[in-house]
């Protein structure tokens, strides 16, 4: 029993987790409860994972300092949405001003020290610094030093030396500077429920001769959805009557919709837009498409990026510090220079207030969010902060051949014949043999028979023989037929200098060049070629104009088709022949020469190669949970253009976060060199750490903005 209580794992979602500080303050709070053993706090996405056992009174009592409430991952509900000008705390701020007004105005008609004056500000203080006092005070209790601490310190001193009109201004400022701080972190998550928000709750099912709408937790595998034009899908399944568009716009961000048919794969919160389908089932709610996305860009905020693990290992030393400082100021120069005593507290207070680290540690946090959350709803999800912060540094890219800059489905360009009787016969006897064969190219083949209308009733092969990597043989209408490469042909001796000359010709144009003929005469060829994405040699030239410096294209094929397709697409450099291990060494070898590289690729075969670059990156991440897991970014669609649009997020990204860090040390550090001539007063100081705050919050939110 106590074994299963430790590895019990409940998960919360937050409302109200107003700040970087609370949230460390609100995990610390559940740490000390005794039947938890451990506690993950994600402040991006406001969820809270327990191990452990605690009640929601318990979670409730440990968040009481912020107002914080807490809601079970699965239970239904909306979280209220309460106006930002209705909120306690807001209209607390704005009596606070009123009452800031009436003080200033009192100091012109009675005077700075008059009673009433000091009682306006006063109640200004108590208004505005209600709840920041009562954590403030119970902190210092404690001996835990935060930036509600070091503001309590600040405004009490202020009071104690007279500075009352200078105590209300810091109150507001503060007070003003934690309502908008809340408002764009809010601002920031938007894009994480506008993400919960795209899959219907209920669909309407099938079971026997009954319609039922239901709940999506009690529709079950196998369960048969019926989906009118203009709803959105539920769950993730496999059409089985009917036809439509789907607009996939919200797991793949690609805007054009698609045409499904019966056998097609669709996907919880598309938007049916025409037809009526009717569709299975294949995927529980909570292992649906969408589902993961959420859940994985959750987890992405949640992981530690590397300027953030430096900005809180900073943040450990710099307040203790901070707080050295503004001690020795307010004493050294009274105790042994003869400084007025309430001149020096008055500036130890000011370098007190402008030392709050809020803007650091937000600095990098916020712009993440905003990040991860902007690129997922384009369809591109990145799987942590530290993955956003390396694409941003990206010097090489590396494309795996099939499936990435071309269709992958090879399609037959040439066909020649050289004896027989015509292209049709050619093509009857090589679709005889290959209807046997799982080779990519006798699907070509099959396909182009097809096309030309020839059935598969014309012509039947018997004593079918696999010829491991070189081709197949088979009787057809009484010959025994070979087909394959033209090394088969070679070692049969019979393959004619005038037939070498054209696979060279084919070969050289990037074309994989089988042959088909008896054990004593060629009779024909037939070229296959994997058709290059319309959109590759555009993406290429991109992302060398945004600043990628190399681009190299991996492939299996032989060196003429490896070239032929790079010229085609304008890839920087080519590397031919390669089995699987072998793309895992060139990454290596790529990594030690240019240090950042990407790998692109599907996500399947590729999957070594992906995991060794400095990125994964895994195309139409969409159909495809092993290229969602193996890879550090999806692109959901399978669409290459997304690839440059997330390079450039990352680089703004990482610009952002430098910024922020420079900006926030650089403000504090000049401030503190205003304390110097005295210029520094307490209200000058709060403005400059709530502007501080704001700035980096306000710049973060500028990734946003950010469009393909």
């Amino acid at each position: 029993m106590g074994k299963a209580l430790e590895n019990n794992k409940e998960m919360y979602r937050l409302q109200g987790l107003s700040c970087v500080n609370c949230a460390a303050k609100f995990e610390k709070n559940i740490r000390e409860i005794q039947t938890v053993n451990d506690v993950q706090l994600n402040f991006g996405a406001s969820k809270l994972t327990i191990i452990g056992e605690a009640t929601i009174d318990q979670l409730e009592k440990a968040g009481a300092f912020d107002g914080i409430k807490v809601v079970p991952e699965n239970q239904r509900g909306k979280e209220e949405k309460v106006s930002f000008w209705k909120k306690l705390e807001n209209i607390n701020t704005v009596a606070s001003l009123s009452f800031l007004i009436l003080g200033y105005a009192s100091v012109y008609t009675l005077g700075e020290n008059h009673l009433a004056t000091i009682f306006t500000f006063a109640l200004s203080i108590i208004l505005g610094g209600f709840n920041l006092f009562k954590v403030g005070l119970k902190n210092l209790s404690k001996l835990q030093f935060d930036i509600k601490t070091l503001m309590t310190i600040a405004i009490i001193g202020a009071a104690i030396i007279g500075e009352w009109s200078e105590g209300a201004v810091v109150v507001f400022l503060f007070a003003l500077s934690e309502a908008l701080e809340s408002y764009s972190m809010d601002k920031a998550r938007e894009s994480i429920r506008s993400l919960m928000d795209i899959a219907p709750k209920t669909a309407l099912v099938r079971r026997g001769s009954q319609e039922i709408e239901l709940d999506v937790e009690d529709i079950t595998l196998g369960d048969i959805l019926i989906i009118k034009p203009g709803e959105k899908l539920a769950m993730d399944g496999e059409v089985v009557k009917g036809q439509s568009s789907i607009n996939q716009a919200a797991i793949t961000g690609e805007s054009i919709p698609v045409l499904k048919v019966p056998g097609d794969e669709v996907f919880a919160g598309t938007l049916n837009e025409e037809g009526s389908l009717e569709v299975k089932v294949t995927k529980r709610v909570e292992d649906t498409t969408i589902a993961k996305i959420i859940h994985l860009v959750e987890e992405a905020q949640a992981e530690r990026a590397p300027s953030q693990a430096f900005v809180d290992k900073f943040a450990k030393y710099y307040t203790p510090a901070i707080m050295l400082i503004a001690f020795l100021i307010a004493i050294v120069p009274p105790l042994f220079m003869g400084g007025d005593w309430s001149e020096w507290i008055y500036r130890g207070l000011a370098v007190l207030v402008v030392g709050c680290p809020c803007a650091l540690v937000i600095s990098t946090p916020v712009a993440i969010v905003t990040a991860i959350g902007n690129a997922a709803k384009k369809g591109v999800l990145i799987k942590g902060g530290i993955h956003l912060e390396e694409a941003g540094r990206l010097k090489v890219i590396a494309f795996d051949k099939t499936g990435t800059l071309t269709k992958g489905t090879p399609e037959v360009t040439d066909i020649k014949v050289f004896k027989g009787n015509g292209e049709n016969e050619l093509l009857g006897i090589s679709t005889a043999i290959e209807k046997f064969s799982q080779h990519p190219l006798a699907s070509a083949i099959i396909r182009k028979a097809e096309e030309k209308g020839i059935s598969s009733n014309d012509y039947t092969a018997e004593e079918f023989q696999s010829i491991t990597g070189k081709g197949a043989k088979a009787r057809v209408q009484d010959v025994v037929y070979y087909i394959g490469s033209p090394k088969l042909f070679a070692e049969m001796n019979n393959l004619p200098a005038s037939v070498e000359d054209e696979v060279k010709a084919l070969q050289i144009q990037g074309k994989t060049v089988m042959l088909v003929g008896t054990a004593k005469e060629v009779i024909g060829l037939m070229a296959v070629a994997d058709q290059v994405r319309a959109s590759s040699a555009k993406v290429i030239r991109k992302l060398l104009d945004i600043g990628i410096q190399k681009t190299i294209m991996l492939t299996g094929d032989n060196e003429a088709t490896g070239h032929a397709i790079a010229r085609q697409i304008g890839v920087s450099d080519v590397k031919a022949e390669l089995l699987p291990q072998d793309k895992l060494e060139t990454i290596k070898s790529l990594k030690e020469q240019y240090g950042k590289v990407a790998m692109v690729g599907d996500g399947v075969n590729d999957a070594p190669a992906l995991a060794t670059a400095t990125i994964g990156i895994a195309m139409g991440g969409a159909g495809t949970d092993t290229a969602i897991e193996t890879a550090d970014i999806a692109l959901m669609a399978d669409d290459l253009n997304k690839l440059p649009y997330t390079i450039q997020l990352s680089r703004r990204a990482l610009r952002i976060i430098k910024e922020n860090i420079s900006f926030a040390l650089g403000l504090k550090l000049l401030a503190l060199i205003l304390i110097v001539p005295g210029w520094l007063t307490l209200w000058m100081a709060i403005f400059a750490d709530m502007g501080a705050t704001l700035i980096v919050v306000l710049n973060s939110l500028r990734l946003l903005r950010v469009k393909e």
